[in-house]
This record gives C-alpha cells, sequence and structure tokens, in this order.
C-alpha cells in the first residue's frame, strides 16, 4: 500500500477533499475490485468495505453504497423507489460509466458528472472507518461512514440481505 499517482484517484482525493473530507487515496499493486479482494488488501473486515453499485431503476441510475457483507436486494430497491421489481436492473457496463464516469469495480461513492439519487446500507454505519473505491480498481480510501453519508446525501435505508458465509 502506497499513496496514489494515478490521475483519476489523485482526482477523486482532491474531489474528496473539496467536499470537507480529510481522505488520502492508496494504491495497491494488487486489485480491490471485489470487497474480498480489498478487504484483504487493506487489513480489514469485508464489512467495512464500500460497495458502490449502480443499479438502473425505472430507467434512471440509482447509486447504493452497500456494505462487502451484503448484496443488494432489488425487491427492496423496487420498493423504495415505488415501483415494480421488473423496472429495476443492474447498470451494464456502459449505464455505470455513464452515470457515475468510472469502470465497474473502481466506482467511487462521489466525483460523478451528475448527482444521481444515491442510498446507503445502514450496516456501513456500524463501522468507525469504511474503505471505498477512489475511480480505479487497485485505489481506495479510507473515511468514517457518516462524513461519507454526510458528503454523498445519501439516503440511508434498508436496501440489502446478507450475503451467505460460504460466498465471502
Amino acid at each position: 500500500m502506497h499513496p496514489t499517482t494515478h490521475p483519476t484517484a489523485l482526482r477523486i482525493q482532491q474531489h474528496g477533499r473539496d467536499l470537507g473530507l480529510n481522505i488520502t487515496v492508496v494504491e495497491f499493486s494488487e486489485s480491490t475490485r471485489t470487497a474480498p479482494a480489498a478487504a484483504a488488501a487493506v487489513g480489514c473486515d469485508v464489512g467495512q468495505i464500500v460497495k458502490s453499485l449502480v443499479f438502473m431503476v425505472d430507467g434512471h441510475p440509482v447509486i447504493c453504497l452497500v456494505s462487502g457483507r451484503n448484496r443488494l436486494d432489488e425487491r427492496k430497491l423496487a420498493h423504495w423507489a415505488g415501483v415494480g421489481r421488473k423496472k429495476v436492473k443492474r447498470a451494464n457496463a456502459e449505464q455505470v460509466r455513464q452515470a457515475t464516469g468510472f469502470a465497474i469495480g473502481g466506482v467511487a461513492p462521489f466525483g460523478y458528472p451528475q448527482r444521481p439519487a444515491m442510498l446507503m446500507d445502514p450496516d456501513l454505519l456500524q463501522y468507525d472507518e469504511v474503505w471505498a473505491a477512489a475511480g480505479t480498481p487497485n485505489t481506495v480510501f479510507a473515511v468514517s461512514p457518516q462524513a461519507l453519508q454526510r458528503v454523498t446525501q445519501a439516503c440511508v435505508t434498508d436496501i440489502c440481505r446478507p450475503i451467505a458465509q460460504q460466498a465471502l
């Protein structure tokens, strides 16, 4: 782990600081693309990893900040949005890039071209510190979940179900 020099990650670091977060983006030689890989690289509990997931809800992007221990429940997301389950789809790679400016596996929780709807898994709030992607598949930063919720203005709501232990 070392401070990053990647331009995208440095942009996220500066954007975070502009939002009032005192963050330092770190880079790993190995991928932090999945929650288990990120937790292993950082040396934290997989629940402390923030997965920035993009879903299309009735044709509009919704960013869901989800604990690495959990899986987004599309039925709960549909209920939150007041739409039928069939109106909720995981965004494809092109939709993710268009909504966030990032590729799947490196989606940061902020720094998007436009502010989409943002939701946050309440399980993240149990930790003093969580780790989120910084725009690339091997860069992350630490932040308190309360500060992350504040700067993203994410609605904290139950949108998840736990992943089976063997899947972690």
